[in-house]
């Protein structure tokens, strides 16, 4: 085999949320178990790949921006090869040959297992493409992860909640969960192998388990998993509120391992609005909900996804969302401006909300958000936390940096030389910025 097959390297970006990420470290899995190696640089890049989102507008628009140096790549090297991935690909999958004729590979969320075959293909001069939906998720793929003390796991693909404004049911395929005996095989696997935290994945975690019958449940799950010996912590996202229970709420109070972090996206606080988006939930039911969350669950931290300028919104919606956001208390949120995805009933609604209205909305709402976000942080100073350390903190002076079980980043001063990431250490909290914490660690006790 000539010596540039043995040495075949690929440049990888990958944009959107958590199951991107994840689904990236199957591709990074694939490509390497078949002879390519990675580069950080993509002018040494053999292959081009973009693992892409398509939920929102903006992140379409980075992605046709890098999709252009791609292009100016491929013509200075006609033998390098453009891969598009992820919802992105699968949603435009009709035509994407035809209106980015450069581009050489395509395949969808459910297609990763073919990468190293089509990459094949499309090196012998022939386009390459598959799409189908997932028959399961993808956890059983090799995977390169980039952190080794904490790892993705996805329980769940797909989605049949039909939101108005998203496009995921139509990119990734309807629900399937994974049996529950191979998500404990991978994360005893990957506990052998160091990791200390897990992060669950499904688009609505949920309603894992209601398709595979035997009564079981994601609670039940995470009971499983929460018996798994150094696995010190476990998160998961994401949560739908109309589907989240008393059982959830409780394996968060009652299980160790199990993180006091929620994320739970309300998008509006505006019934009017909900309905509209077809959320299936009401505001009070979505209050109430956090009311039980913040009574059952000590500290708990509260996120969320809010979504700004929907169709048909009024001044009295969004009033309506900014006194739920202020009654939730919320630790942070995800805020989004409206854009229509292709393809989503909410495309052709009526009520277009005017750009500068939207971008008020947002400020106004952000800036509520952030008040509520340091009154919540100043609420730690003086607190001890339990801090996960991910590497030296980007403000320097022998800083490190971690999060703590609320997810919260810290940037604290180390008692000690010798830790890195992956390694825990309590940190006695003493300022706060509505984003981030800071203090010391506190002594390591005896035995430690």
């Amino acid at each position: 085999m000539p010596e540039q097959e043995l040495q075949r390297r690929y440049h990888l970006t990958t944009f959107g949320c958590q199951m991107n990420e994840h689904d990236s470290e199957r591709m990074r899995g694939v490509l390497e178990e078949n002879g390519w190696s990675p580069t950080a640089d993509p002018e040494e890049a053999d292959l081009l790949l973009f693992n892409t989102c398509s939920v929102r507008e903006s992140a379409e628009s980075r992605l046709l921006g890098r999709l252009g140096e791609a292009r100016r790549l491929k013509n200075e090297r006609p033998g390098r090869l453009i891969a598009i991935a992820g919802c992105f690909a699968q949603s435009r999958r009709e035509d994407i040959f035809r209106d980015l004729p450069f581009v050489d590979i395509a395949f969808g969320p459910g297609d990763i297992g073919e990468l190293a075959a089509l990459a094949e293909t499309a090196a012998g001069s022939a386009p390459a493409s598959s799409f189908t939906f997932a028959s399961a998720p993808s956890g059983g793929l090799p995977a390169r992860r980039i952190d080794p003390y904490r790892a993705w796991v996805q329980v769940i693909t797909g989605c049949t909640n039909f939101c108005s404004y998203c496009v995921v049911p139509g990119v990734r395929g309807p629900e399937c969960s994974r049996p529950a005996s191979d998500i404990v095989a991978e994360v005893e696997r990957l506990v052998a192998e160091g990791v200390v935290e897990v992060t669950l994945l499904g688009q609505n975690v949920n309603s894992y388990g209601l398709d595979l019958g035997g009564g079981w449940s994601f609670s039940s799950l995470l009971g499983m998993l929460d018996g798994i010996k150094g696995l010190r912590r476990i998160r998961f996202t994401t949560s739908h509120p109309k589907d989240l229970g008393d059982d959830l709420v409780d394996a968060m109070r009652d299980l160790p391992s199990v993180c006091e972090h929620l994320h739970l996206p309300v998008q509006s606080g505006s019934n009017r609005i909900l309905s509209r988006m077809n959320r299936g939930y009401t505001r009070e039911h979505y209050l109430e909900l956090v009311s039980g969350i913040y009574s059952c669950v000590p500290g708990v931290a509260l996120t969320t996804d809010i979504i700004i300028g929907f169709p048909g919104e009024k001044e009295e919606d969004f009033y309506r969302t900014m006194t739920l956001a202020a009654e939730c208390r919320y630790d942070g949120a995800f805020t989004f401006l409206y854009s229509p995805r292709p393809g989503t009933e909410a495309a052709d609604f009526p009520g277009r909300i005017p750009e500068t209205t939207k971008k008020r909305r947002m400020q106004e709402l952000v800036g509520l958000i952030q008040a509520m976000a340091l009154a919540k942080n100043e609420g730690l100073v003086g607190s001890v936390e339990e801090v996960l350390i991910e590497g030296p903190s980007r403000h320097g002076e022998g800083l490190l940096r971690g999060r703590t079980r609320g997810n919260k980043i810290v940037n604290f001063s180390p008692f000690s030389s010798g830790l890195g990431a992956g390694d825990f250490a309590d940190v006695n909290i003493e300022s706060a910025t509505s984003t981030t914490l800071k203090g010391v660690q506190t002594p390591p006790r005896a035995g430690d």
